[in-house]
């Protein structure tokens, strides 16, 4: 078993995160899933959510991401976000302009399917506002 877990975190302007790590817990679309050294293959859709990234026993850095991909093969973990920035700047302002962008996808769409998604991706976004900012 590996030491450590190699974790790239990566948006569409660039690196955002890139080191070895102990573990690190990502809010994959089915739910939160912890990938530790040696996790077994997996490719996940992410839904908006805090990615905690611990060192040790303790959360090291906590990023928000509004949705991507994880890829995880043996000791390496990478993460294409499509937007991702620290869980810190997630005050009050910018947590409402998200939930006001994921309003007015969900009003948007037509389909049955693509509306309850934009629909789940509001009621994420509400949560953590509700839960970490408010």
């Amino acid at each position: 078993m590996a030491d450590r877990l190699t974790f790239e975190l990566v948006s569409p302007e660039r690196i955002l995160l890139s080191g070895d790590y102990d573990m690190v817990v990502v809010p994959g679309v089915e739910g939160d899933f912890a990938v530790l050294p040696s996790h077994a293959p997996l490719i996940s859709t992410l839904r908006p959510g805090v990615i905690e990234v611990y060192s040790g026993d303790r959360v090291e850095t906590e990023i928000f991401v509004d949705g991507g991909f994880a890829q995880v093969v043996a000791d390496r973990l990478v993460i294409l976000a499509e937007r991702a920035f620290p869980a810190s700047e997630l005050d009050e302002n910018r947590m409402l302009d998200l939930i006001k962008e994921a309003k007015a996808a969900a009003a948007d769409m037509s389909e049955d399917e693509l509306v309850r998604k934009a629909q789940e991706r509001v009621d994420v976004l509400e949560l953590i506002y509700e839960t970490r900012v408010h």
